[in-house]
């Protein structure tokens, strides 16, 4: 399923779609607290790509040469480039704020913990897993990780607030 950046629940179609692939409208609403459930997964797969990493040193202005620079990066000890962390990171953002819980939600806290670097060719897995849901806060804790050939890149935890009711939708 694509990806796209994280909305609000009832954002304008028309202006998320200037900056996002094309989306339907059931995808602008995120799930609220009372439809979810310990033990709910979504996950997204996406694809390292020269490209990406390129993009993504622009948005981030890291241009750290283990990132960028093929003859830099083979003395270094991983031995060629590797894609940033917060790369691999993003893909559990995307989840969080299009998938589950979706639009609506809100980052409070994230840990993670990296365990192998990701290169350009690798298919890397972003997945959640609702732990813990707090009614009393409308704070969910979700199990995060990306994966590569089903090995963990990182892992970590996250606090995310939902909301507890849907607002209207734009006409």
């Amino acid at each position: 399923m694509p990806g796209s950046p994280a909305t609000t629940s009832g954002g304008d179609l028309a202006a998320l779609q200037r900056y996002t692939r094309p989306m339907s409208k059931e995808r602008l609403d995120g799930y609220i607290l009372d439809e979810l459930s310990i033990g709910m997964t979504a996950e997204l797969t996406r694809d390292i790509t020269e490209e990406r990493i390129q993009r993504f040193a622009e948005a981030s202005d890291d241009f750290n040469p283990v990132h960028m620079d093929e003859a830099y990066a083979s003395k270094t000890a991983y031995r060629g480039r590797i894609a940033h962390g917060l790369l691999s990171a993003s893909f559990v953002s995307a989840v969080v704020g299009t998938l589950l819980p979706g639009p609506g939600a809100i980052y409070l806290h994230q840990t993670m913990d990296f365990h192998k670097p990701v290169r350009i060719g690798d298919v890397v897995v972003g997945r959640v897993t609702i732990t813990h849901i707090d009614p009393e806060s409308a704070r969910v804790t979700l199990k995060t990780e990306c994966l590569v050939n089903g090995e963990s890149v990182l892992d970590g935890e996250a606090v995310i607030r939902v909301p507890r009711r849907r607002r209207p939708a734009h006409a």
